[in-house]
């Protein structure tokens, strides 16, 4: 009996397959072969770690430093572009690296970070309640903070000038020597039966005097003031005059007081008696410092013939930077700031002494030494042990015309007090207000 005709496409299929063993078996190897090595790739691919990963509060905690990049000779040409988005400092997320193509190497990045800096916290980060906050700008300044600074600092200008015509408008004001624990904070200041005499006195009757009483700066009132006591919230002073050649440590009540005064808009002036750096008095003031102005970000920087100190209004707008002190130390003006404004600021070049030699006017463009007396015989501007020995410890002042050393530490020091005064007045006008 013939077999009937296999005509079905199944059948014939089938057929194929049974006549071609080798073949079959081999596919079905080639299947498995597939299935479990590609499968086993895959797994491991998604599993690899991220190439960065985050610690414990972002990308990189506020504070972090950041490791330099390689040498130029460590970079192997790469024919990758990547474009990289640094998050903030707060972001938990990790930066995206994505491949675009396959061009010559090539960086666009949001934001450049430079080698060894610290990361800086954005006008939200938060700061120790202790501490001032480090943020520049109004942007960053609420209104509650704003309306403190207004308080503190509205009485010292007269009129609504916006820091610009300085030699037009009036001041008001009375200005402390800081007394604090330990230290020589009297080395360039004395009281004499009730006057107050030395470097601050002199350059603050200076002025006064320069401007024919328009700045008021209530010479006659100078007086030390234990750094621990309340009287500095009282009589808002623009400034307190902080001086001395030995080591000194504060007191948690006084770190507390500074930090206080420094975040309602006053400011620390440090002038040391020794010039130049590494004195004991120099080692200390830095360290001192830094813990009323504790942030991680913050130090000592340098001002340089730019910032706003030199060029915004100056009283004497000829001097275009800070003069040499005594002996002709030129250290530059180291500030520490608050809100961008300068909030600590340290003078290297002992100009309190040559503050102490008190000039004044006798024309136009005559200056003498001030010997004027007062009604005791006393010389009120004059330290008068330190211009007898002049010739042995001071080389750049001379006791007759030209005495162009002093005349211009006066003016440096008066340009300074005038910023000091009006320094806010821009920034609080764009401030928020309660």
């Amino acid at each position: 009996m013939e077999a009937p005709e296999k005509n079905s496409l199944l059948d014939r299929l089938i057929d194929k397959f049974n006549n071609s063993r080798f073949f079959t078996i081999s596919f079905v190897l080639h299947v498995l072969l597939i299935v479990i090595f590609g499968g086993t790739v895959l797994f491991e691919a998604m599993q690899e770690p991220p190439d960065f990963e985050g610690g414990e509060g972002g990308f990189l905690a506020a504070g972090e430093e950041v490791a330099a990049p390689p040498s130029a000779a460590q970079v192997q040409p790469q024919e990758t572009t990547f474009t990289v988005s640094t998050p903030s400092v707060q972001s938990t997320t990790v930066a995206a690296i994505t491949t675009t193509g396959q061009n010559p190497l090539n960086f666009s990045m949001d934001a450049i970070i430079t080698p060894s800096a610290m990361i800086k916290p954005s006008a939200t980060t938060a700061v120790a309640a202790a501490a001032p906050a480090s943020v520049a700008g109004a942007a960053g300044m609420s209104a509650a903070v704003a309306g403190q600074i207004r308080d503190f600092t509205g009485g010292w200008g007269k009129g609504t000038g916006s820091g610009t015509g300085t030699r037009q408008r009036e001041f008001d004001f009375t200005a402390f020597i800081a007394k604090y624990g330990g230290g020589n904070w009297d080395s360039v200041f004395r009281m004499a039966g009730g006057v107050p005499q030395g470097a601050l006195p002199n350059l603050l009757e200076f002025m006064s005097k320069e401007s024919r009483d328009k700045i008021k700066t209530n010479y006659k009132m100078v007086e030390p003031v234990p750094l621990d006591s309340d009287r500095i919230f009282a009589a808002k002073p623009p400034f307190i005059f902080f001086t001395g050649s030995r080591d000194f440590v504060l007191s948690e009540k006084e770190v507390a007081n500074l930090q206080k005064y420094v975040r309602l808009g006053g400011a620390i002036w440090g002038d040391s008696s020794v010039p130049g750096r590494g004195s004991r008095f120099d080692l200390a003031f830095r360290r001192e410092m830094k813990r009323v102005m504790p942030d991680k970000d913050k130090d000592f920087e340098a001002l340089s013939p730019n910032d706003a100190m030199f060029r915004r209004a100056p009283y004497f707008p000829e001097v275009k930077q800070q003069p040499p002190g005594l002996n002709y130390y030129d250290e530059p003006v180291y500030v520490m700031r608050y809100f961008g404004e300068i909030a600590i600021i340290y003078t290297a070049n002992d100009y309190g002494d040559m503050w102490q030699f008190g000039i004044k006017q006798k024309g136009p463009r005559e200056w003498e030494i001030n010997n004027d007396r007062n009604e005791r015989g006393e010389r009120v501007a004059l330290d008068w042990d330190l211009y007898i020995n002049s010739g042995l410890y001071i080389h750049n002042v001379d006791a007759n015309p030209p005495i162009q050393s002093l005349l211009d530490s006066y003016k440096f020091g008066a340009n300074m007090v005038i910023h000091l005064l009006t320094r806010w007045e821009d920034k609080l006008r764009s401030a928020p207000r309660l």
